[in-house]
C-alpha cells in the first residue's frame, strides 16, 4: 500500500533541525501515518544530521514506535495479571475471530490492528480494551461485536 508522504518536510520542519529533535520527529511522523514509513526514517536522518542507524535504534527501542503499517483502529487487549484474570484473553480471542486477525496483525483493509499490551493502570476497570484513545473497560466477550462495528 502507498502512502501519501509529502508531509513529511511539513513535519520536520516543525522542529529545531537537529539531533535533540528526533524523538519529537518520530512521535510527530506515528501519529500522522500510524506507524514509521522507511522514507520517514531517512528523511528524518538527513534534515537533524543524525546517522540512520541511531534513528533506527530509536524507533526500535520505544515501544510506541512501529515501523509496519497499522490499521486505522488500533485495538490494544490489555493483558496485565487483573485484566487477564478478568477474561481478556476471551476477549482477544473474539476480537481475533471477528476480524479474522492473530494480535499483532492488521486486516487487509488497513482498518484494525490488534495489539497485546501489558498493565495500562487501569486496573480498577478490568478487563480493559483500548481504542485508539478510548478506554473500554469491564469490557465483556458480549461488548466485542458493538465495539467492532463502532
Amino acid at each position: 500500500m502507498k502512502h501519501d508522504l509529502s508531509k513529511i518536510p511539513d513535519i520536520i520542519g516543525r522542529y529545531p533541525q537537529q539531533p535533540s529533535s528526533l524523538i519529537a520527529v518520530l512521535q510527530d511522523i506515528q501519529k500522522e501515518y500510524n506507524f514509521l514509513p522507511c522514507e520517514a526514517l531517512r528523511a528524518t536522518a538527513e534534515a537533524l544530521d543524525v546517522p540512520m542507524s541511531k534513528v533506527f535504534s530509536v524507533s526500535t527501542f520505544y515501544n510506541a514506535f512501529c515501523l509496519t503499517p497499522r490499521g486505522d483502529k488500533i485495538i490494544r487487549v490489555c493483558m496485565g495479571t487483573t485484566c487477564h484474570i478478568r477474561g481478556a484473553t476471551l476477549i482477544l480471542d473474539q476480537l481475533e475471530t471477528r476480524l479474522k486477525i492473530k494480535a499483532g496483525e492488521t486486516t487487509k483493509d488497513q482498518k484494525f490492528t490488534i495489539e497485546v499490551v501489558n498493565c495500562v493502570g487501569a486496573c480498577a476497570m478490568a478487563p480493559v480494551v483500548i481504542v485508539n484513545d478510548d478506554y473500554h473497560g469491564s469490557v465483556k466477550v458480549s461488548d466485542v461485536k458493538r465495539m467492532v462495528k463502532k
